[in-house]
């Protein structure tokens, strides 16, 4: 039934143009490129010939259609570490309360370089980020002296990680 209502959004799903753009502005994705960005975060380095012959493709519309998948920001080809290994010791979620207008704060968050997250939510908080850090003093220097000073930021609250159970990014595309 997904499969059927998926593949209904475009007329051709060899079409290179495969996605149009919906009433908010987001792009639609057809049936088949939904399955080129499945194979991707399956293997991201798997080769566009390989993607083609499962999908019905050939190695260049592939091409095409990866690169106007990346060019919409639809998706990135990133290669994705465990921080541990590459010397950061420290991760923690801080959940922030705000005053006024919330936008300025994420903005300011996400120009930080030690964080990788940040998401406005509705619920106990205003905003969540999730802190990269070398060790407990890096992470106390960014939430104490660049966090918590932030103008509209009133207060914080951090969820320290102990241990790194699971962090994948292969939900599909349901």
């Amino acid at each position: 039934m997904q499969s059927e209502r998926v593949a209904s959004r475009s007329a051709d799903p060899r079409d290179p143009r495969d996605s149009r753009e919906s009433r908010n502005g987001t792009p639609q994705l057809d049936a088949v490129s939904l399955g080129i960005i499945e194979q991707l975060q399956e293997d991201g380095r798997r080769p566009y010939a390989a993607i083609g012959k499962a999908v019905g493709l050939s190695e260049a519309a592939v091409r095409q259609r990866v690169q106007k998948l990346l060019d919409q920001g639809v998706m990135q080809i990133v290669a994705v570490t465990d921080p541990l290994t590459v010397g950061f010791r420290r991760q923690a979620m801080v959940g922030i309360n705000a005053d006024g207008d919330l936008e300025p704060v994420a903005e300011a968050l996400t120009a930080m370089q030690e964080v990788e997250y940040v998401v406005m939510t509705a619920g106990s908080f205003d905003i969540l980020a999730e802190i990269v850090c070398e060790d407990d003093d890096h992470l106390l220097d960014v939430i104490n002296k660049r966090i918590r000073v932030l103008p509209g930021v009133r207060s914080t609250e951090s969820f320290v990680y102990l241990k790194l159970k699971k962090q994948t990014y292969m939900w599909g595309t349901r």
